[in-house]
């Protein structure tokens, strides 16, 4: 999941632990990785939003993926070497870094125009999302359960969007095109860590990103003469850099199942956040369809993990 984009908001999405890693039993200290991560990923979305509406979405993501891209390379390559660059799948990716981009373009654009709270919690709807494409095309079995979880969080979101209501402008469309990029971009995560270390996945996606970001520079660079600006992206990429690897240490400290449901809290860390920065409090309707989402989603996560005999 994640922040902008993954998550970045997108936003999420992270890479799962490959069995390629040696995952200690610490599940305190993950839970409280986890939680730490969300709030980072909140300050990221939150300083976003006070960002794109002053520089150009493609500039602004490319300051955030060049901090993160950097920051994770000094942590990463020198307990891993030469080690996080060697992959056996090097155009999934590729092709992965380039969703995680797509994301973070909808995400921002999505942050131009729609409340920080709101916008994290239908991007939460990503897993719920997925349950539904293994179902519809991996002929995976779905629980009846899960069915209903699947369909409050969908109710979650339209009442948080409300079509046809008077407040409802196209924008509000914009975080249904990252829940479907981030799907897919989850989709293709779980296929990489069967064989790929989660360290060089890492890696890949923010060079990949980087990359892509740097070929749209002549076409959108503009001069920006206010100091702040600068400080706010460089505090995005920080965010965004420190987020992900706190929560790419937590997964090799705890099963995913366990720590899935800590990630809602994202959607609380939005939720103070604009409210204590951007003085915006969401409607009833807007904290009802949030609450809604959080409970089917954690509640989906708990039923994976009974599934899988995690939980007893």
């Amino acid at each position: 999941m994640g922040s902008v984009g993954e998550s970045d908001s997108v936003t999420g999405p992270l890479p799962q632990p490959s069995p390629l890693d040696r995952r200690t039993d610490r599940p305190l200290s993950a839970i409280g990785l986890v939680l730490l991560a969300v709030c980072c990923f909140g300050v990221l979305d939150t300083t976003t939003k006070t960002v794109v509406s002053a520089v150009p979405l493609l500039m602004a993501i490319w300051v955030r993926y060049v901090i993160q891209a950097v920051l994770s390379t000094l942590l990463l390559f020198p307990a891993q070497g030469r080690a996080l660059w060697r992959t056996q799948n090097f155009k999934l990716q590729t092709l992965r870094g380039a969703l995680l981009l797509t994301s973070s373009l909808f995400a921002f654009a999505s942050l131009r125009f729609i409340p920080v709270g709101e916008f994290t919690a239908i991007v939460m709807v990503t897993p719920l999302v997925i349950t539904l494409v293994a179902s519809r095309w991996m002929n995976e079995v779905v629980s009846p359960l899960r069915w209903i979880f699947v369909s409050g969080g969908f109710v979650g979101a339209l009442l948080i969007i409300r079509p046809g209501g008077a407040d409802f402008h196209w924008s509000w469309l914009l975080p249904l095109a990252v829940v479907a990029s981030n799907a897919w971009f989850q989709l293709l995560t779980s296929s990489l860590a069967r064989t790929e270390n989660p360290s060089t996945t890492h890696f890949y996606t923010g060079w990949v990103g980087t990359g892509l970001a740097t070929l749209s520079l002549p076409f959108v660079w503009i001069s920006i003469d206010d100091p702040s600006l600068w400080l706010r992206m460089l505090l995005m990429g920080c965010a965004g850099a420190i987020g992900h690897y706190c929560l790419t240490i937590a997964y090799t400290r705890a099963p995913a199942a366990t720590l899935t449901p800590y990630l809602y809290g994202q959607i609380g860390s939005a939720m103070l956040l604009g409210w204590l920065v951007l003085n915006h409090v969401p409607d009833q309707w807007g904290i009802a369809g949030m609450l809604i989402i959080a409970v089917c989603g954690g509640s989906g996560a708990w039923l994976s993990a009974r599934e899988s005999h995690r939980i007893p």
